[in-house]
């Protein structure tokens, strides 16, 4: 059972989340997709091969590191099964990460707060009302997809909603799950939490993120609170 969490006062001005594998456990589910049909389709590929070179790509990048592991072009079909995959996650729901929905609703009601994703603001918006957390966000939910240029590894979609929330980014809190997420977050300039509370962080997964630079990692929410309190 995930303990009760309460926080009562944050040491920074905002809180910014990733979302898939941060607060939607949709980053085990998603890769586990892809493995078996880049392994049905000849090129044997393991649940952790595809979280290990592919998770937290989106659009042109997902593909291309596609490429390079199978060492051709993507498979017939590949397109087409994803959207059907997708069509059905948003239909039927995923599950949250463990401790998430106590964590958000944990906060300070006027803590501001917004999810900086590399997914589309349909499929966030969708997730998070599965979850029951849309009324948490309000507005601030940012796409690298739709509101800017340069999705992540760049940290453009982290300064934007900073920017969209009125606060500085040195004075933002970030809390993201995959390499290529932490790669932008660090680079914004703001505190970033390594989390690895998803079921698709294996052991190890904290020091890839320490790695690249993260002023700290958490295991689970209760950690996270702490590093905010």
């Amino acid at each position: 059972m995930t303990p009760t969490l309460t926080i009562d006062r944050v040491r920074f001005d905002a809180l910014l989340f990733d979302f898939d594998g941060v607060l939607l456990e949709s980053e085990s589910a998603g890769n586990r997709h892809i493995a078996t049909f880049l392994t049905e389709a000849g090129y044997p590929t393991t649940p952790a091969d595809s979280m290990a070179h592919f998770m937290g790509l989106a659009g042109p990048d997902f593909l291309a590191a596609i490429e390079r592991h199978i060492g051709a072009p993507i498979p017939e079909g590949f397109a087409a099964a994803r959207r059907a995959e997708d069509i059905r996650a948003l239909d039927e729901g995923l599950g949250a990460v463990a401790g998430a929905v106590a964590f958000v609703r944990s906060l300070p009601a006027d803590l501001p707060k917004a999810i900086c994703s590399s997914s589309p603001v349909h499929w966030i918006d969708t997730h998070l009302r599965h979850l029951g957390l849309r009324d948490a966000f309000g507005e601030h939910l940012y796409s690298g997809r739709e509101h800017v240029a340069r999705g992540k590894p760049a940290p453009d979609l982290y300064l934007h909603a900073a920017d969209r929330l009125g606060v500085d980014i040195r004075r933002c809190a970030i809390l993201e799950d995959s390499p290529v997420g932490a790669t932008a977050a660090v680079a914004s300039g703001a505190y970033v939490i390594g989390l690895c509370a998803g079921e698709h962080c294996a052991v190890g997964h904290d020091q890839r993120l320490r790695a690249i630079g993260v002023d700290a990692t958490a295991q689970d929410f209760g950690d996270v609170a702490r590093l905010l309190g």
